[in-house]
């Protein structure tokens, strides 16, 4: 899938519109244990498949967090500023982790621009993001993230 492309001068009459929506991509247990390395949480739900077989989730799980980084660059897929010099993440508004991410998973981004707004040097894109998880009524995340794009 390509991603969309526009211009800083555009981005405002996207506002309120979807962007679209990524590939699938899969959370191996390979990206869950170097999450773990990263981030010194090994706690067994996430890095012991065996013991993990037998606990509340069935397998190993992704870190919530692991699966929140996704969203960058499931995110990046989707947009394409073409006269951006720089892209920032400013924040979160609210996230909700609504659904276990098991080893093997497979989750996409649908996104929506929500608003656009002018700051010094550039704009800030508000985006409604939803991690679909494969197989899932529920998603794995509902996100409004905050970006910041200077030209």
């Amino acid at each position: 899938m390509a991603a969309r492309t526009t211009t800083l001068a555009e981005l405002p009459g996207l506002a309120g519109t979807e962007i679209g929506t990524s590939a699938w991509l899969t959370v191996t247990q390979e990206k869950i244990d170097t999450f773990a390395d990263a981030t010194d949480d090994h706690q067994w739900i996430h890095v012991d498949p065996e013991r993990a077989a037998t606990g509340p989730f069935g397998a190993p799980i992704a870190h919530g967090f692991l699966t929140l980084s996704l969203f960058i660059p499931l995110w990046s897929q989707l947009l394409e500023v073409t006269n951006a010099t720089t892209l920032v993440n400013y924040g979160l508004d609210k996230v909700r982790f609504t659904a276990p991410v098991k080893a093997g998973a497979r989750v996409r981004l649908v996104a929506t621009l929500t608003s656009v707004t002018e700051v010094k040097g550039g704009l800030q894109l508000a985006v409604s993001g939803v991690l679909e998880l494969e197989g899932s009524e529920r998603p794995a995340i509902v996100v409004e993230f905050l970006s910041r794009v200077y030209g």
